[in-house]
């Protein structure tokens, strides 16, 4: 059931009322405006007597009188709201070893999300120093090709996941290490390094070929009722909206109308765009040719996607990107998800 309160929708789960932005509320007659909080949900009840209990950053306990939208809706009793926030950021580092040496070990701690995922780490295991493979607060998850100083993606997670997969079971695909699936207890987590097809017909074949295969494996975990997290560097822009010069890249790799087409028909099987749920704004980008210095004039791409099941979206509170951190040809994108625990 939905209802307004100050003219805010919030949704009744049970006896829990549950608010996903701030709001004003009131306590004793007197109206207060909530403050931005990334790691806490205020919850909220007005009119009729509201008494705040408690608060301690992650958790708000109320006592709930009445609520009205135009007719009374009695709700009794103690209302305890415990919201699980989760900050998944994701960047393509384009080498970790060379972002590393841009301060990036200092910028994942200042800036300490629950879950990281990067792509074109270009790097195996035991090529990185131990605060690369073990830095404070987390469980790290590596995956690579082969040929060394090549692709790669990794994870590192606050969490230790339920399960790990590496890859999507299709052999041939699965060579260059693109693909990392990490289960948690509300969602499944794909970390994805799409190929480029920049390179010529056949890396262009097996750009679209993994696209299809790809798309088949997220299906198959939808079709179980599973909540999905699909990030990466997908190496398409989607719309004219999502890169700086449309009509001129109408023929290059990133922006084919073949490779266009894709990412509709992935929206269309019930994949959401984060960003664009919340961002209609163009001159938003991720991606810079270095060699042109495109990143001053902001002449830039949006190919690094979040991307959730549709059964997931009302828990995404804000999706963003980052293009203040430098280190890489990429900035990071992000989003945050409030969860009732």
């Amino acid at each position: 059931m939905l209802i307004a309160v100050d003219r805010v929708l919030c949704r009744v789960l049970g006896n829990f009322l549950l608010y996903l932005r701030p709001v004003p509320y009131a306590i004793n007659g007197a109206t207060t405006w909530c403050r931005e909080m990334l790691r806490s949900v205020v919850v909220v009840v007005a009119p009729g007597d509201c008494h705040l209990v408690m608060e301690d950053g992650s958790r708000v306990l109320i006592v709930v009188a009445s609520v009205s939208n135009g007719d009374d809706v009695g709700l009794t009793g103690l209302g305890v709201i415990v919201m699980s926030t989760v900050r998944i950021l994701c960047w393509n580092v384009n080498g970790i070893r060379a972002v590393k040496n841009r301060g990036f070990l200092e910028w994942l701690q200042r800036e300490f999300p629950d879950i990281l995922c990067l792509q074109e780490t270009k790097a195996h295991p035991e090529q990185l120093d131990k605060d690369l493979l073990e830095p404070d607060g987390y469980y790290s998850y590596w995956t690579y090709p082969e040929r060394k100083g090549y692709g790669g993606v990794a994870i590192y997670t606050k969490k230790e996941p339920i399960e790990v997969r590496y890859g999507f079971d299709d052999g041939k695909l699965d060579l260059e290490g693109r693909v990392i699936v990490t289960e948690y207890p509300d969602f499944l987590l794909m970390n994805v390094y799409f190929p480029n097809g920049k390179m010529g017909e056949d890396r262009l074949k097996y750009k679209l070929d993994f696209y299809e295969a790809f798309l088949r494996f997220a299906d198959s975990l939808k079709s179980k009722g599973m909540k999905l997290i699909i990030c990466g560097d997908f190496n398409t822009a989607h719309k004219e909206i999502d890169l700086a010069r449309p009509k001129e890249n109408e023929r290059v790799s990133g922006f084919l109308p073949v490779e266009r087409a894709w990412i509709d028909k992935f929206v269309s099987h019930g994949y959401v765009d984060t960003f664009r749920h919340f961002n209609k704004e163009p001159n938003k980008y991720t991606w810079w040719d270095m060699k042109t210095r495109a990143r001053e004039r902001n002449v830039g791409w949006r190919i690094d996607y979040l991307f959730v099941t549709e059964n997931l979206l009302q828990t995404v509170s804000s999706a963003f990107i980052m293009p203040e951190v430098t280190g890489s040809d990429h900035c990071p994108v992000g989003i945050v998800l409030e969860m009732p625990k």
